[in-house]
């Protein structure tokens, strides 16, 4: 019965770790579907490499930095338990892999390749798992010192703040060091658009994630036992929140639309195994909102280029996920309780200082040293040609 349970779970986190492998496929296609035709290729590109860094990183060092475990042992151990051990690494893997995933959306079409790469390897080797092991490793007692003063720990099931918050927040300094693109705030205070060069692939994209997030959120209880059919409703719901909100706020536009949903099901993570479903529903109505009001502030009055809107909706999406946890996942609301508003808050702040802090640090280093952003040239031509030599459709260009 213990190899039938030990193979069940690494069965069942397997599943997990997969379905999130295929949300990068949708980080890829909403990105291809948001940026203009000369930068396709590069975001199909970016996301794949990054999570291929992402993968060496995490398993030289980023794990070993969150849990303290390696995996420089042989083969024999590292198979013991159905290789729970390494399942467990791969799906954990693929949340830090959504650092530079979300990271990448914000910094499209002007960015250079080679040091997003040096700063992905830095993030995931290094700074995510730095707060993902306070959060879910109990280091350095912040946990502790919640509980002690507070009666509850942090707490974040699916990683409202771990994973979304922390990347929206460090694309927020990369975005605001990287500049806006080329011509997009003019000098007569015009904004010129830069419209999707395709709605259904921003469309594919936005469904690849959304599917794949019930795999984010259900297997983040990493074994069989403790799987939550609360979960995957309360996910649901704060789904088709989101959804509906950014419907009706963005006035039919089917690029708030599409990413509705995305911001319903960011904020739920964190309290989505403790919350009543209607509670979960108004988290994701709320983050609907959060998203298409502060996309179009951030665009339009402050004039912060983050192309994919990766601060609104990861960022401060994740952001009240973090804090909704507390408000909704309490008794009073009809939650499960055992958690605590001032824990949610302390914690979800920890989180926003620590990534805004290391994005500025990171992506002002790479500035000051290699450069961050292709030449004027180079932007213009788009990423496509300019650094993989060919473009998204290159049968158009060719002389007959």
């Amino acid at each position: 019965m213990d190899a039938l349970q030990q193979g069940a779970n690494a069965l069942f986190i397997l599943l997990g770790a997969v379905m999130v492998l295929a949300m990068h496929a949708g980080f890829a296609f909403l990105e291809l579907g948001t940026v203009r035709r000369k930068n396709q290729v590069n975001a199909l590109v970016k996301i794949l490499v990054d999570f291929s860094v992402s993968t060496v990183m995490y398993f030289v060092v980023g794990y070993s930095v969150a849990y303290g475990t390696g995996f420089f042992v042989g083969a024999e151990e590292l198979a013991a338990k159905n290789g729970y051990e390494l399942v467990k690494f791969f799906f954990l893997l693929t949340f830090a892999a959504a650092i530079p995933a979300i990271i990448s959306g914000g910094i499209a079409e002007r960015a250079k390749f080679w040091p997003q790469l040096l700063a992905t390897a830095v993030i995931v080797g290094v700074i995510y798992p730095f707060f993902e092991g306070i959060a879910w490793n109990q280091h350095f007692g912040v946990q502790a010192w919640l509980l002690a003063n507070t009666g509850a720990e942090f707490h974040d099931f699916a990683g409202s703040v771990v994973v979304h918050a922390v990347g929206g927040w460090i694309a927020l300094g990369a975005v605001i060091l990287l500049g806006a693109r080329s011509n997009r705030y003019r000098k007569d205070g015009a904004i010129s658009a830069h419209p999707p060069s395709s709605i259904p692939f921003l469309a594919l994209g936005a469904w690849i994630l959304t599917v794949g997030w019930f795999g984010f959120n259900v297997m983040s209880a990493q074994t069989l036992d403790k799987i939550s059919g609360l979960v995957a409703v309360n996910s649901l719901m704060a789904m088709v929140g989101g959804t509906l909100v950014a419907l009706v706020l963005g006035k039919n536009d089917p690029g708030f639309l599409h990413n509705g949903p995305l911001a319903g099901l960011v904020a739920v993570c964190a309290g989505s195994d403790l919350m009543h479903p209607l509670g979960a529903l108004v988290v994701g109505c709320v983050a609907g909102a959060i998203f298409v009001v502060m996309f179009t502030l951030t665009q339009n009055k402050w004039k912060i280029d983050d192309v994919l809107g990766v601060w609104p909706l990861h960022g401060l999406c994740g952001t009240w996920g973090g804090i909704a946890a507390g408000i909704f996942g309490s008794k009073a609301l009809g939650g499960l309780g055992g958690v605590s508003l001032s824990a949610q808050l302390v914690g979800t702040g920890l989180g926003v200082a620590w990534a805004l802090v290391s994005g500025f640090v990171v992506y002002g280093l790479l500035k000051a040293s290699l450069g961050l952003r292709l030449s004027q040239e180079e932007e213009y031509d788009g990423a496509d040609l300019s650094i993989h030599k060919i473009s998204a459709t290159p049968e158009r260009e060719a002389n007959w």
